[in-house]
């Protein structure tokens, strides 16, 4: 199922927002968030439009967190955060996706809660693409 003004589900116009499409993975799709004050901060959303993990056998479940702990080991590889904290809300985009956030001691938001959109940090469309082939090639 889709929902055609879901971001995840492939409206350009709202992932253009907030978000730029990395790759696909097995059971989900993986997307770099824009607003880069926690560098390599990405978003891992489930294949298909389901609003709740709940909704999703067992299987599914466990194939979506692979995907979710395979991208937080290259965030690792790549970028040596001290913590990645995770975040699955979901009250307005109703869509299974799970925030990874890089986290480095002493820097912003560090021993605190993560800020959905703290506009702080944008980067150049350059600094995006490099970011984003990073992680894909990492990912192969």
């Amino acid at each position: 199922m889709k929902d055609e003004n879901c971001a995840y589900c492939g409206n350009e116009q709202v992932l253009a927002g907030f978000g730029i499409f990395i790759c696909n993975l097995p059971a989900s799709k993986l997307y770099l968030f824009k607003e880069q004050s926690h560098k390599g901060r990405c978003i891992v959303a489930y294949k298909d439009h389901v609003a709740d993990i709940a909704d999703l056998n067992n299987s599914d479940v466990s194939a979506y967190y692979q995907d979710v702990a395979k991208v937080s080991r290259i965030l690792h590889k790549l970028f040596n955060p001290d913590k990645i904290n995770y975040g699955a809300y979901g009250d307005t985009a109703k869509h299974i996706h799970t925030h990874l956030v890089p986290k480095y001691k002493d820097a912003f938001e560090w021993g605190g809660v993560f800020a959905m959109n703290p506009d702080k940090v944008k980067l150049s469309d350059n600094e995006y693409n490099e970011l984003v082939n990073k992680i894909k090639t990492a990912l192969v």
